[in-house]
Formats: structure tokens, C-alpha cells, sequence
């Protein structure tokens, strides 16, 4: 016999059959019979055996396990008989009656898991399809955004900046609604966890760009509606964009999202949080406010703004027309000065909106939750996405209402918009503005305590003054003067503070320096305003 030499291909050890092999024949290269003859009679005999055993075939009564192999797979071939099969109602009961009875306590258990299961689906089902009837209209992206937590935009200081627009073109009663009433700009800082916020006076006069019905510039209040007059929310995204871009560029911020809203907002978010307390204060000395404006509403025999100085509860309609009167209509009193007056007591109602949610915990209470949806549904509109609604939850929950904080553009030494509204440089000119605004929104402690430092050169190497007061500068302190000391000895730096007071800023300086703070005369001129003097002398780089 030979064996071919030819070298077989194979797979995970199997040598593939030749063309035209049967499946049982012997891969041998040549095609002479192996057994040339197989016995007649197929017999498998055993050592000691006197009969034989047909190959295939049980033995009669050998047992294996207690199963009788009379029935191999032999004879099952051979059974003629069909077993009968048991019908679909049969297999039932067996199955039944097979099965180990369940305790009471077990059948108590899963019933009490599928109703808690059928009402965690039917709440969480209610809420998604609120969400999905009228949260679409509020944020843009869809309903799954919900399960993400995409962080919110930033600007080049680490802020989020928003523009609140308030409109009452939902009021019936109230005259050209297309108006923004209510222009006001919140920035937060996730870094600082504080939240600043002030009021774009409703009076500024600005150049639109365009024609609108007041011309190429008029007041800011009418720009939104000259945007276009669509109610699209398309158009309305286009409106919200220009005056995103509108308002920044005045201010001097990056505007990243903005909200329009109803005052119906306002009443209703009231109401749902349970009502606000406001501390009323008249201003300029008056008792109180009183405004009636609204009280055509009862016939004027009611008042709807009327409280003495001190804290009032207000329910949302009453919380509303606080925030409308400016005390246009006699009699009237504790609103002189008119729009700022306003704007003051929004703000007001937004700070105690902030602390009533947060400290009552209703942002986990699933009936204010579905209240809030309500009242949002028809009467606001923004360019939030729903997959940044949860960081942004998060954010704003985190900051504590100390920290909230007004800026005041029209009162105080440093008020930078005049009585009317518009920036005291001018018409159109808001440099000043946009510097109060940039200063105070990234200010530290010692940038608010705002300590006027003069920076002296006693080393003899030029530029080192202008290098630290850069360097000071960036830490928050008020530079005043950047000079040369008069000639002597110095040490490597000398620290002067003139006057009591300025605690902040003498604490930051030791813990730069780590040097003691001297309360002697320095040696150099001052004027009045000036409170430190640092001198750096030799050694300094």
C-alpha cells in the first residue's frame, strides 16, 4: 500500500476528503480494497463468550441506571405505535398540578410589587408626557435630552450669562404688551457660585440697525418686536438671537442664552412655589408704596400695590402687579423714581423666587414640578437645551441666595446711567457702563473693597513697578499710581496702609508678601484717597 507524499491542507487538525471520497470511506491514495472480504456473519464475540452478539443489537435483560435497554434507539426505530399526545388544556392542568403551592405572604408580596410597579410607570409616563405636550415648545432639542447632563456654555471669564425678556402681550388690559417691560441680564459662575444680576433700563436709547417704527433708533424696549412679527418658534429663536447679540454688545458680555417670558409666568411660578415673601422699602423716604394702576380691575375699590415698609406676603397676582407698578398713576407714593423703582422690586421677586424653591426643597416635589410645567408650557420660550437643563439645575441649586447679588446702575458714587436711563457718557457711548459691569461681575473681596494702592520702584531696575502692579492688578487690587520711590534704602518690599479699615486688602497683601504692614508715614507724597503704599526694593526679579 502507498501513501501519497503530497502534503494535505488541514484545519484545527482534519485532513479534507478528496474529491469524490464517500462520507465512511479511508483516505488512502490508491483504490484497492482494504478488507477484501467482511465476515458473512457480523458477530461481536468476547473472550469466554460461547454465543455471539450481533453487532447493533441490546443485550436482553442488561440494566443501566435502572432503564431497560430493550428500548434503545434501536427498537424506537422499530416502534410502530404513535404515542398519544396530550392537548394544550391537558399540559396546562399537569403543569398545575406539578406546580409547589405559593405561600400567602409571597402572593402578598408580588401583588404589592406590580401596583408599586404600575404606579412608578403611570407617574413617570404622566411626566413624560407633559414634558412632551409642552416642553418641547419651552426648550429646544427633544425629550431624551432629559437623561443627559451636557455642561452649559461659558464666556472667556468662566461665566453663564442670560437675558430675561418680560413681555404682556398675555394681559388684555395692558397697552403696546409687545413691549419688553422687563429687560434684565443673570450671570452666574459655577467657579464662584455666585449668581450677579441687574437691569437693562427699559428707556436706553440704541441705534437698531434697521428700520423699525420709532426709526433707525430709539428706545431698547421696542427693538424685540421690530426683530419681525412671526410666531414661529423659528421667528422666535431669531428674535431671542438679535437681542442676545443687542444687549451683550452694550453691556460688554457674551450672552450665551436668553428667555422670554409672559407675566403669567410670573403669577404662576408664584403661586406654584406657595407664595413669596418681598421686603418692600418706598424709596426716598416714604412709608411705604402704593401705586393704582391696576385697581381699575375692581372698580377702584381695592388696592392691588399697597404696603407699608417691611416684608409682605404675596401670592402671584399680587407679586405681579408689584412688579409692573412704577407709580404712573395718581394717587402714588414709594415709586418716584419711577422704572428703576421697578426694576429694583423684580429683582426682589426673583431673589425670594430662588430662596422659596430652594429651601423648601419643591425642585424633588413632583406636584410643583408638574405645576411649573404648567405654567411654563404657553408662556415662555428660550434656547436651553434639554440636555443642559440637569447641569444647570445643579448649578443654580448649588449657589446659596448670600450669594446672589444686585448692581445698581443709577445710584451710588459709582453709578454710570443718569436718572432717565442712559448712560451718563452720552447717548450711545457704554465704555463706562460696560467696565462697571466686567469689573464687578469677576470681582474678588479685595476688588470690592476697591482700596486705592500706589506701587513705588525703589530697586533701580526699571519696569519692575509697572511688572508687580500688573501682577497685583490681576488679583483684584485698585492700582492708583504705578511711580518711582525717592532715592534710599528699601527693603525687599515695604508695605504702607494709611487709615483704618481695608482689612481685606491688608490681609491679602501679608499673605503675598509675608511681611508686616506698616502704619507709619511713607515715604512719599500721598493724596487723600490713596490707602497702601508697596514699595519693592533690590532683589526682585
Amino acid at each position: 500500500m502507498k501513501i501519497s507524499k503530497r502534503k494535505q491542507n488541514s484545519m484545527d487538525g482534519f485532513i479534507p476528503r478528496r474529491v469524490g471520497d464517500q462520507l465512511g470511506n479511508l483516505h488512502f491514495s490508491d483504490n484497492k480494497q482494504v478488507f477484501s472480504k467482511l465476515p458473512e456473519n457480523n458477530l461481536l464475540k468476547t473472550s469466554g463468550e460461547t454465543e455471539g452478539r450481533s453487532l447493533g443489537h441490546s443485550d436482553i435483560g442488561r440494566d443501566i441506571g435502572g432503564l431497560n435497554f430493550d428500548t434503545s434507539l434501536t427498537d424506537m426505530d422499530s416502534i410502530s405505535e404513535p404515542v398519544e399526545k396530550l392537548s394544550r388544556k391537558q399540559r396546562r392542568i399537569l403543569k398545575k398540578q406539578n406546580k409547589k403551592p405559593k405561600s400567602l405572604i409571597k402572593k402578598i408580596i408580588k401583588v404589592i410589587l406590580i401596583l408599586l410597579a404600575l404606579g412608578i410607570l403611570s407617574v413617570g409616563g404622566y411626566f413624560v408626557y407633559k414634558f412632551i405636550s409642552k416642553g418641547n415648545s419651552i426648550f429646544q432639542g427633544n425629550v431624551l435630552g432629559l437623561f443627559s447632563n451636557e455642561p452649559i456654555q461659558k464666556d472667556v471669564y468662566g461665566r453663564t450669562n442670560f437675558l430675561i425678556l418680560g413681555t404682556s402681550e398675555d394681559d388684555p388690559g395692558h397697552q403696546a404688551g409687545y413691549l419688553t417691560d422687563s429687560i434684565i441680564v443673570v450671570s452666574l459662575s459655577q467657579e464662584k457660585k455666585d449668581i450677579y444680576m441687574f437691569n437693562v433700563p427699559r428707556d436706553l436709547r440704541v441705534k437698531y440697525g434697521m428700520a423699525c417704527p420709532e426709526g433707525y433708533s430709539g428706545k431698547i424696549n421696542s427693538y424685540f418686536s421690530c426683530i419681525n412679527d412671526g410666531s414661529t418658534p423659528e421667528l422666535e429663536q431669531e428674535r431671542l438671537s438679535s437681542m442676545r447679540k443687542m444687549i451683550g454688545d452694550i453691556v460688554g458680555l457674551d450672552i450665551q442664552y436668553s428667555i422670554h417670558a409672559n407675566w403669567a409666568v410670573l403669577k404662576d411660578v408664584v403661586n406654584a412655589v406657595g407664595g413669596v415673601d418681598i421686603d418692600v422699602q418706598g424709596s426716598n423716604g416714604a412709608p411705604g408704596v402704593l401705586d393704582r394702576n391696576f385697581d381699575w380691575r375692581c372698580n377702584y375699590s381695592c388696592y392691588y400695590v399697597k404696603y407699608d415698609n417691611g416684608v409682605h406676603h404675596m401670592d402671584g397676582e399680587h407679586a405681579l402687579f408689584f412688579a409692573l407698578a412704577r407709580g404712573d398713576v395718581l394717587p402714588t407714593y414709594g415709586l418716584s423714581r419711577s422704572n428703576p423703582d421697578r426694576e429694583a422690586n423684580q429683582q426682589k421677586i426673583m431673589i425670594a423666587l430662588r430662596k422659596k424653591a430652594g429651601d423648601t426643597g419643591l425642585l424633588t416635589n413632583l406636584g410643583f414640578i408638574s405645576k411649573m410645567i404648567d405654567a411654563l408650557g404657553n408662556n415662555l420660550r428660550t434656547n436651553i437645551q434639554t440636555k443642559e437643563i440637569r447641569t444647570l439645575v445643579q448649578v443654580v441649586g448649588s449657589i446659596n441666595t448670600n450669594d446672589i447679588r444686585t448692581l445698581n446702575l443709577i445710584d451710588g458714587e459709582e453709578a454710570v446711567m443718569n436718572g432717565s436711563g442712559n448712560p451718563k457718557a452720552g447717548d450711545f457711548v457704554y465704555g463706562g457702563l460696560q467696565k462697571f459691569i466686567l469689573k464687578n461681575l469677576n470681582s474678588s473681596p479685595v476688588s470690592r473693597e476697591a482700596a486705592p494702592t500706589v506701587v513705588l520702584n525703589g530697586s533701580g531696575q526699571a519696569g519692575l513697578a509697572k511688572i508687580k502692579a500688573d501682577q497685583l492688578e490681576a488679583q483684584g487690587f485698585n492700582i492708583a499710581l504705578v511711580a518711582n520711590a525717592p532715592d534710599g534704602k528699601y527693603a525687599e518690599v515695604e508695605i504702607y496702609k494709611i487709615g483704618e479699615g481695608n482689612e481685606v486688602t491688608s490681609t491679602k497683601l501679608q499673605d503675598m508678601y509675608n511681611v508686616e504692614i506698616k502704619n507709619t508715614k511713607p515715604p512719599v507724597l500721598i493724596n487723600g484717597n490713596v490707602r497702601f503704599v508697596v514699595i519693592f526694593g533690590p532683589t526682585n526679579i
